[in-house]
């Protein structure tokens, strides 16, 4: 099992920069493909980013892609979500995901492991 914890969201214009950080414990890090996903109110869980257990590839919604990173240090048993260029259709609840294997996650329903969440708001 693994634990997933979610930190750096917040109150950002439009226009700005964030950074997500998610820091596992538990489980070998290496053991999953991490992921980020986000749900706006009324919507669903959809996929914004998901990163291979190595970090040799990744994947990104079109809706970010070009304004969002995801990286990963295993060192420090951490995934990250870079995000630029902020719009406020960026709002939502932020969600770091684990998933067993090497396969990369794209929809929430294969997802193993769920963060807390944490609250991006962009402002206009």
């Amino acid at each position: 099992q693994v634990q997933l914890v979610e930190s750096g969201g917040g109150l950002v214009q439009a226009g700005g920069s964030l950074r997500l950080s998610c820091a596992a414990s538990g489980r070998t890090f290496t053991s999953y493909t991490m992921g980020w996903f986000r749900q706006a109110p009324g919507k669903e869980r959809e996929l914004v980013a998901t990163i291979s257990p190595m970090g040799g590839t990744t994947l990104y919604a079109d809706s970010v892609k070009g304004r969002a990173t995801i990286t990963r240090d295993n060192a420090k048993n951490t995934v990250y979500l870079h995000m630029n260029t902020l719009k406020p259709e960026d709002t939502a609840v932020y969600y770091c995901a684990a998933k067993v294997g090497a396969f990369l996650v794209t929809t929430a329903r294969n997802v193993d492991y769920w963060g807390q969440g944490t609250q991006v708001t962009v402002s206009s």
